[in-house]
């Protein structure tokens, strides 16, 4: 990996942040600061080598918003992809499988990736539309967005499709507001307790029933809370075991609120396609 001479070549931005491979080279920047909480950052991704790539994105609470240059991405929710997956710009809501991705070895692509209020304000649609669903952005109907995909297309200079995008992003979602929903206030306790808030205490601070905060929850998030809790602690569970700590998945199964570590193997097989071992040895790669 790389950050120097490659960020002069590429982007003259300070807060650009440069992985370069022999396969692929990557961009990313933060969010304006107004968007804080909607947008996670900004990337640039160019492959390079000319032969296939196959990746796989584990479960999470993210919604990316990617808008393809050159070939397409072969992509699945929670299976093989075949041909007849592909996509050059496209969305996905929240899922609870792993997306599995080949690549030709010559893609390129910008990627913007969303919280899941930031994408319910930026589509403005319920995200339970999106669940578990590839949707090309040309199937949105949204004529902003295609402006936005012919605007990036037409343009070469790296730091430049920053600023497009950038800018894209504060027009449509403007400043956030200071206090969440009553239905973003329970997903930001879920999320801070890495998915062990109870469910029925939120509730009950909010005077619902646990009936309705799962369904405003499935409309803004697009999963019931208690799914959201199930990635949130397995997200933890990945921190965790890739911050170079020496502890055992017993030891990670129990500091993540998992009944076991069978709980926990069953929890990885479903959120990533394989074992926590095998998951972790690829992170490492």
């Amino acid at each position: 990996m790389t950050k120097e001479p490659l960020l002069a070549a590429i982007s003259r931005r300070p807060d650009a942040t440069v992985v370069s491979t022999d396969t692929f080279t990557l961009l990313k920047v933060p969010p304006p600061r107004e968007l804080e909480g909607l947008v996670l950052d900004i990337a640039l991704y160019r492959e390079l080598s000319g032969t296939s790539i196959r990746q796989v994105e584990t479960a999470s609470l993210v919604v990316p918003l990617l808008i393809g240059f050159s070939d397409p991405f072969e992509i699945a929710l929670g299976r093989a992809p075949t041909r007849d997956d592909g996509f050059h710009s496209f969305t996905a809501g929240l899922c609870l499988a792993p997306a599995n991705i080949i690549s030709a070895g010559a893609c390129s692509c910008l990627e913007i990736t969303l919280t899941p209020r930031g994408a319910r304000r930026f589509f403005g649609m319920p995200m339970s539309e999106l669940t578990e669903r590839m949707v090309g952005l040309g199937d949105l109907g949204d004529k902003s967005l295609d402006r936005l995909r012919h605007q990036l297309g037409e343009e070469d200079d790296w730091d430049r499709r920053l600023e497009l995008a950038e800018a894209f992003l504060q027009a449509r979602l403007g400043m956030p507001s200071a206090r969440p929903s009553p239905t973003g206030w329970a997903y930001d306790r879920i999320v801070a307790s890495a998915g062990r808030a109870t469910i029925g205490n939120l509730a009950d601070h909010l005077g619902w029933s646990r009936k309705h905060l799962a369904s405003r929850f499935h409309d803004e998030f697009g999963l019931p809370p208690k799914q959201v809790a199930r990635i949130a602690r397995f997200m933890n569970a990945q921190r965790l075991a890739s911050g170079g700590e020496e502890n055992g998945w017993a030891e990670i199964a129990a500091a993540c609120g998992y009944a076991d570590q069978a709980h926990l193997t069953r929890e990885f097989r479903a959120f990533s396609g394989t074992t926590p071992s095998a998951w972790l040895s690829a992170a490492a790669r």
